[in-house]
């Protein structure tokens, strides 16, 4: 599987301060792996603001050594590539064995706020658990992935990060021939569901326990004075809070991730794998963009439920942890589960309410937010050009009138919002500045990241690639002269369809 052209270990001083914990206590856990061969590395962006975070060696990375480093050409010492085990429910279909087909964990570092942190390699070729594929990416989804992983990091949304996005020198057969890249992603870790899932589906009771005690010393390590069962309902209950938080955070902007399998289900929290991943513009609660989810299943308004079916999975895996009794295992289980809605619907009206200029709770807060959706719905408003349009309709709702067509309802639902602001002490125009900080200008609008894809991959012009991701990742800030970006696709454009990165 290695061939003379792979990447070899370097002697000379590392970038990367690599303390690879995952390596060192986890074996059984992983397969080694090298990346494969890339004739001409090139670096087309690096971020440099996360790389300063990360406290890596900007210069070294971002010069002609650091493109041989980040197409995996180069191992800097400290490096131990590996591709980690897992398995997953993919469309509520489960595959004992997935793991990490086209991608690598270069090592871990701990950043300057004590973090720990993934280095991992993703488009980098085969590894064991490939499954016959060529472990490789094609620069398209390279870039949907750099481009919308810092658009959410812009938003406030937990996800993985872009740390780089190289180019190989190399083709990628798919369709077509596409010229081959590189992705470094940056993750607080790369435990899944899915990684409970692989041990506990061959019965290795005391390998998930391991699995769990790595998790909880990584995410949660003031649960690690905590003995027997109760740690790890702890620890579960708060990977259930971090699921809820985070889809709260989608369904707030928008967001349909495509494609929730619980392989991409991460532990720590964090947006992981934008394959599918699209920003709904029409508000419908069953907007689906993945052209391999025929029947709907992670459409925008289902994924709260998905995101509890995903922790059932999870919690099925840590059953034996919870309790040596059956039954009292799984009344733990069920009474933690039963958690979810009300930890997502507190964190969805907490995201929702300062979108409205709210600062102070009230019981009829959730009538007056579904009552806003309800007219964006009934009359397919794009969602976010509404949102903002709302920071400036407490003084003139001149912007607001021009999306919602139906004048009488939306005027019935101004009053209801202007009686509800009388409760506030904030003053308008302090509210205003407040809600235009938490309703973003910029998303990546789809048919704009395609335009921007297509003359990157056919033409090799990144013109319009930078001009996004310059707007999306400053997503609230007033740019008069890019208002073309914040327009939906024209009406009369063919649906949306959004298509696995493999």
């Amino acid at each position: 599987m290695i061939d003379s052209n792979t990447a070899t270990p370097l002697g000379e001083p590392a970038p990367f301060a690599f303390d690879n914990s995952f390596a060192r206590d986890m074996p059984g856990f992983f397969s080694p792996a090298r990346p494969a061969r890339a004739r001409e590395p090139r670096l087309l962006f690096f971020n440099g603001a996360l790389a300063q975070e990360l406290g890596l060696d900007i210069d070294e990375l971002a010069s002609e050594r650091g493109a041989r480093i980040l197409t995996g050409q180069e191992l800097p010492a400290g490096a131990e590539p590996i591709a980690q085990a897992y398995a997953g429910h993919q469309f509520g279909h489960f595959t004992p064995q997935l793991g990490d087909g086209r991608a690598l964990l270069l090592g871990e570092v701990v950043d300057r706020d004590g973090r720990r942190r993934d280095i991992q390699l993703k488009g980098s070729g085969p590894t064991h658990f490939s499954r016959g594929g060529d472990g490789l990416s094609a620069l398209g989804p390279v870039l949907r992935e750099y481009l919308v992983s810092e658009a959410m990091h812009a938003l406030g949304v937990p996800t993985t990060r872009a740390l780089a996005a190289a180019t190989t020198g190399e083709s990628v057969y798919r369709d077509r021939p596409l010229p081959g890249a590189v992705l470094t992603r940056v993750a607080a870790s790369h435990l899944r569901v899915g990684t409970f899932e692989y041990f506990a589906a061959r019965g290795q009771v005391d390998e998930v326990r391991k699995l769990a005690d790595y998790a909880i010393a990584r995410h949660d390590p003031h649960l690690l004075d905590i003995d027997g069962g109760p740690r790890y309902l702890r620890f579960f209950e708060a990977v259930r809070d971090r699921q809820a938080r985070l889809i709260a955070w989608w369904m707030s902007l928008g967001f349909v991730h495509g494609v929730m399998n619980t392989d991409n289900t991460s532990i720590s929290g964090e947006t992981i794998d934008y394959g599918p991943c699209a920003f709904m513009e029409r508000f419908d609660e069953a907007t689906v963009f993945s052209s391999i989810d025929h029947g709907g299943r992670y459409a925008f308004g289902q994924q709260p439920q998905i995101g509890l079916w995903n922790l059932v999975r999870l919690a099925e895996t840590l059953l034996p942890l919870f309790d040596a009794d059956p039954e009292r295992a799984g009344a733990g289980a069920r009474a933690a589960l039963e958690g979810f809605q009300p930890a997502y619907e507190a964190r969805y009206l907490a995201r929702m309410r300062p979108k409205l200029g709210l600062a102070t709770e009230r019981a009829e807060d959730e009538g007056l937010i579904e009552g806003f959706l309800s007219l964006l719905r009934r009359g397919e408003v794009d969602y976010t050009n509404a949102l903002r349009a709302l920071t400036s309709a407490e003084k003139d709702p001149a912007a607001l009138r021009g999306l919602v067509a139906d004048s009488a309802a939306l005027d019935a639902w101004l009053q209801r919002w202007r009686d509800r602001l009388s409760h506030e002490s904030t003053m308008p125009a302090a509210r205003a500045a407040a809600m235009a900080a938490v309703n973003p200008l910029f998303i990546p609008r789809n048919h704009r990241v395609e335009a921007a894809l297509d003359a990157a991959v056919d033409e090799g012009d990144l013109t319009l690639f930078e001009e996004l991701l310059a707007v999306v990742t400053r997503p609230f800030d007033e740019r008069p002269d890019r208002t073309d970006l914040t327009l939906p696709a024209p009406a009369d454009a063919p649906p949306y369809r959004t298509f696995c990165g493999t």
